[in-house]
């Protein structure tokens, strides 16, 4: 007899409490689940059951078994699930969060091209600055970008942004133009309140050391969009990553504050709850999005 099914049929009878329940619950009679067990406590040499007219109730022995048995049996269960899984075509909710500045300028334009490519998925995607809980605000997946706090989420990396320093032209000309980070102390300072680190901005300098600057402007935000405008608008000096400020530095509104010093690269990545399998719509997403952003990168934005 399959070695499985054995399994199962004791298992199933530990669980229900008797063999008449096990064979409803299973499909089979009662005598079919009797000689399930028969044969594993056969090919065992072992009882595995104490057996009286009123109740069924696993031995020491079969106890111990049923821990391992039932452990096997939820296995095979997620492994013919995966397969399913697989296999099925990506569908149903996808629930998206991403922040504001990022979700508007490079995510909305790509949606249409994925749900024309995947009309059984509907996206809804959720714009905020702030850090949400995956599985307990019921997110599929969220865009992070930068260090990521949280280990235990699985993540892929979909590309890079550099880190700059900006400022209007109309700025410098006011204020004059940083040549070293200790100038940037005398100098406007626009902040991205939503930061972990607080109102600090981290920076390496030419030898390579990490300095931390505090900011001291009078503007602070929770959006790279309005922060990158309050640049452009010559209220001070940003700290923002390419993907917001490169068409602004291709038009001239904003220069490099500081070109001397290396340039800070961050990872943009998809992140989403651990499991033993992706669900096909998170999947699909993922690599929808590594394709759609292939030709992105530190500087090509």
């Amino acid at each position: 007899m399959d070695r499985l099914t054995e399994m199962e049929a004791f298992a199933t009878v530990v669980d229900q409490g008797g063999f008449t329940d096990a064979a409803r619950k299973m499909g089979i009679s009662k005598s079919a689940v009797s000689k399930h067990v028969s044969s594993l406590e056969a090919r065992l040499g072992a009882r595995l059951l104490n057996r009286t007219t009123r109740r069924v109730s696993p031995t020491e022995i079969g106890l111990a078994y049923y821990d391992r048995a039932r452990r096997v049996l939820n296995d095979a269960g997620e492994a013919d699930a995966l397969v399913t899984s697989m296999q099925s075509a990506p569908s149903g909710l996808l629930r998206i969060s991403v922040a504001t500045d990022f979700g508007v300028n490079h995510l909305s334009p790509v949606l249409g091209d994925f749900l024309a490519e995947f009309p059984d998925i509907t996206v809804n995607m959720v714009l905020n600055n702030r850090y949400v809980e995956l599985i307990s605000e019921g997110f599929d997946m969220a865009i992070r970008i930068g260090e990521l706090e949280d280990s235990t989420l699985r993540a892929r990396k979909l590309t890079e942004t550099t880190k700059r320093m900006i400022a209007s032209p109309a700025y410098f000309e006011k204020h004059g133009r940083p040549e070293k980070i200790d100038d940037l102390n005398d100098h406007k300072l626009l902040h991205y309140s939503n930061q972990s680190n607080g109102a600090v901005w981290k920076v390496t300098a030419p030898s390579g050391e990490k300095r931390q600057v505090r900011t001291s402007g009078s503007l602070s935000v929770n959006d790279g969009q309005s922060l990158l405008n309050a640049a452009v608008a010559g209220l001070g000096i940003a700290y923002l990553p390419s993907f917001l400020y490169a068409d602004a530095m291709e038009q001239g509104l904003v220069e490099d504050a500081i070109p001397d010093l290396p340039m800070e690269t961050q990872g943009i990545y998809a992140v989403y709850p651990p499991g033993r399998f992706t669900q096909p719509k998170v999947r699909a997403f993922i690599d929808f999005l590594v394709h759609a952003f292939a030709e992105k990168g530190p500087s090509e934005w």
